[in-house]
């Protein structure tokens, strides 16, 4: 390991996927004084961390060897899985430790993770949060919480730093609130975008408009941050269109598992999965915009 302790001589974190959302959030639990252990695909995404006074681990087992709670904030269930039992983290855990699994998959993925750390007396919580990047970094997500009440409870200083918990249900609860969350953020950015199209193709300042209906019905966090995206044109990703799509695939699977038709998020996850198909993965999920005005483009027209 390399860097240095700080903090109080409370629990011990590990934290696990120090990426774009991951880095942040570590960050303000380092910040509220906790001492955390980082391990991250990419090393360097871990070392960046040392400065603030993280410990990097070599390994995800040599994270969590000593660890009081294990959290992992990693890209999809495959990493999360191969993370906590292919590559041996789960069996460097001792007996009542906790894992907080802050990543986003779909809720079938987390009872079984629960299940199988369960065997190892280890308590599990499915947290994924909403808020994107800003709200890492101002520790004001919405965190999405399932699994054991006194448990969760006995997080709340561990969430603190990171924004408001609430406890939605049990095992894989957090997770299927995530999903009903990205639902909306997918359905309200493409009626966001295709009003856009609308103002602008009617001879409307895309940015009036925007301001025109700010404080009323139609306003939203969407409206407020990606709609400004639209409007200036900056797809750089917060949240990509990749993980967008993943959750919306999640989302699709659960629905028919509960033998559920959900025709405004089948259009949407439609629209998300022709815009990934074409290149645009990385490119912010605010672009859906894009890829509904190539729909829309006249023949010769470039966008």
């Amino acid at each position: 390991m390399t860097g240095s302790r700080k903090g109080d001589e409370g629990r011990r974190i590990a934290f696990l996927g120090t990426g774009l959302m991951g880095a942040p959030m570590a960050r303000r639990l380092l910040g509220a004084g906790f001492a955390v252990t980082v391990w991250n695909r990419d090393p360097g995404k871990a070392e960046a961390l040392a400065g603030d006074g993280a410990v990097r681990a070599e390994t995800p087992d040599d994270a969590v060897s000593g660890a009081d709670v294990v959290i992992t904030m990693l890209t999809n269930a495959e990493a999360v899985k191969d993370v906590l039992f292919d590559r041996g983290a789960a069996d460097a855990m001792t007996p009542g430790t906790t894992v907080i699994d802050m990543s986003s998959i779909a809720p079938h993925f987390a009872h079984d993770h629960s299940a199988r750390l369960a065997e190892r007396g280890v308590d599990h919580v499915d947290a994924p949060v909403s808020g994107g990047v800003v709200g890492a970094e101002a520790g004001t997500l919405a965190i999405m919480a399932g699994g054991d009440k006194d448990v969760i409870d006995g997080l709340a200083d561990i969430f603190a730093p990171m924004g408001r918990v609430t406890r939605v249900g049990p095992s894989g609860a957090g997770q299927l609130a995530k999903l009903a969350n990205q639902q909306i953020v997918a359905v309200t950015i493409g009626a966001v975008a295709e009003a856009m199209m609308l103002i602008e193709a009617g001879g409307g300042s895309q940015a009036a408009f925007r301001d025109a209906i700010r404080g009323g019905f139609a306003e939203s966090r969407i409206l407020e941050l990606h709609g400004k995206r639209m409007v200036e044109r900056q797809f750089t990703p917060g949240g990509s269109s990749s993980n967008q799509l993943k959750d919306l695939n999640a989302a699709m699977e659960t629905a028919n598992a509960l033998s559920l038709s959900l025709p405004l998020t089948a259009a949407v996850h439609a629209e998300f999965s022709e815009f990934v198909a074409n290149g645009n993965g990385e490119k912010d999920h605010s672009g859906l915009l894009l890829h509904l005005e190539e729909k829309n483009a006249r023949p010769g027209e470039k966008q």
